[in-house]
């Protein structure tokens, strides 16, 4: 396995920290290691405690490291919230090689041109999305590198955020001892994994429900048009579960895993069960039927809410309907209770690997399928030669060799001491 062919992500969410690690070969993706930990220092999509995010972010790469026998030094980061902001952009330059062929360099000046814009003080850029290149009056080229040209242009989208949150989020992953190799939008990252080419050119809304925020995202003609956060999730749920049975929130949560079911009249009676009521000894039982009550309940607020955020956004019927993706749509009856509630066209995406064949993997796999084929096209370097180093036993000699040829490295320092040295010997002479 060569280490310049592994790509891993890191998917931050309220609930949990995904970590996966995927292979490349030859354009096609095949995923290696997965690593899950419960996230403690997150609300409603937001970090709310540096050092509990640190360690949770630690212990589920120690699982995916675990599962492959490496160590992961650099990772591809989500990133998302209601702070997100999209915005048009255009670049044109002149194609610089003598003999007119458009070469990367043409590419990443192209991109730069187009981040000439003003941006306020608070935002920063994360990235910026090609939609189509247009060499010499010729539009929809995706990929212009080796077409011959005077007047390169391109037409694209730049994602800006939030300083103070994204800050945070690569304080905590640099503290983690993890190195950010590239940012990437989780709305665009659920959608390449999620959505057929067909439903993002008719125009389809992605609904992805985690632990603490539901994510809206609407595409049409094959890009993301726009995106929004709602601040309830899969722990709301677990709330109202938590109240109504009168029980711990640990508990909750595994009764809504193990018996939950979102649609009320496909909920069975006979599937009973046994909860600890909180400040006592004693046990109460229920049923699917009653849990299940609640759990609709909930679930209507977040599709009700959703269809608001999408009449907000001005779009009323979306020809491909809606998909859903995210932790809570595991759960048995989410696609028949969104059926009843929007009266369109409704399915659940599931990414296609084995490992992570469950909803709450689709931004992780999708972060690692979209940085690739971004950087693909802008020509950024996601393979450093050590983004892994293997940690097994027999190995520990290469480890060895590794570090003696990063303690080499610094010759540039040497350089500058030479020259340091020159002057003085210089000015004394």
């Amino acid at each position: 396995m060569n280490n310049n062919d592994i790509l891993v992500s890191l998917d931050i969410g309220t609930s949990k920290i995904k970590v996966i690690i995927g292979e490349v070969m030859n354009d096609s993706l095949n995923i290696i290691g997965v690593g899950t930990a419960a996230s403690n220092g997150m609300k409603k999509g937001a970090i709310v405690d540096i050092d509990q995010t640190v360690q949770s972010i630690r212990n589920a790469v120690e699982q995916a490291e675990r599962m492959v026998g490496m160590q992961i030094n650099r990772v591809v980061v989500g990133i998302n919230g209601s702070h997100i902001q999209l915005q048009p952009c255009h670049g044109v330059v002149a194609v610089q090689s003598e003999n007119r062929e458009i070469g990367n360099e043409d590419i990443a000046r192209v991109i730069d041109a187009a981040q000439v814009i003003s941006v306020p003080p608070e935002r920063e850029i994360v990235d910026v999305i090609p939609k189509q290149f247009i060499v010499d009056g010729l539009d929809e080229i995706t990929d212009p590198r080796g077409m011959i040209g005077v007047r390169l242009e391109m037409e694209g989208t730049i994602i800006t955020c939030s300083k103070t949150v994204l800050h945070n989020i690569l304080k905590c992953v640099e503290r983690a001892n993890l190195e950010v190799l590239d940012i990437c939008l989780q709305p665009l990252a659920s959608g390449a994994v999620a959505l057929s080419k067909d439903e993002k050119n008719l125009g389809v809304a992605l609904l992805d429900i985690g632990g603490g925020c539901t994510t809206i995202s609407v595409f049409e003609q094959g890009f993301l048009q726009n995106t929004s956060v709602i601040s309830l999730g899969g722990d709301n749920v677990t709330k109202d579960l938590s109240i109504g049975m009168r029980t711990s929130t640990e508990e909750a949560e595994d009764v809504k895993l193990n018996y939950g079911h979102a649609f009320f009249d496909d909920a069975q009676e006979e599937e009973t069960f046994e909860v600890s009521i909180i400040g006592s000894d004693r046990k109460q039982s229920f049923n699917q039927l009653q849990i299940s009550d609640m759990i609709e309940a909930r679930l209507e607020e977040i599709y009700a809410y959703a269809e608001r955020e999408l009449r907000r956004m001005g779009y009323r019927e979306l020809p491909g309907g809606y998909v859903l993706t995210g932790g809570l749509v595991g759960m048995p009856g989410c696609a028949d209770l969104a059926q009843d509630c929007f009266q369109t066209n409704v399915r659940i995406a599931i990414p296609d690997y084995i490992g992570v064949r469950e909803p709450q993997f689709t931004s992780g796999v999708g972060i690692l399928q979209f940085a690739y084929h971004n950087a693909k096209i802008q020509g950024k370097e996601l393979f450093p030669s050590v983004t892994l180093e293997e940690t097994e036993q027999p190995k520990v000699k290469k480890q060895k060799s590794q570090q003696s040829q990063q303690t080499e490295k610094p010759e540039p320092k040497k350089q500058k001491e030479s020259k340091v040295a020159n002057l003085i010997k210089y000015f004394f002479d």
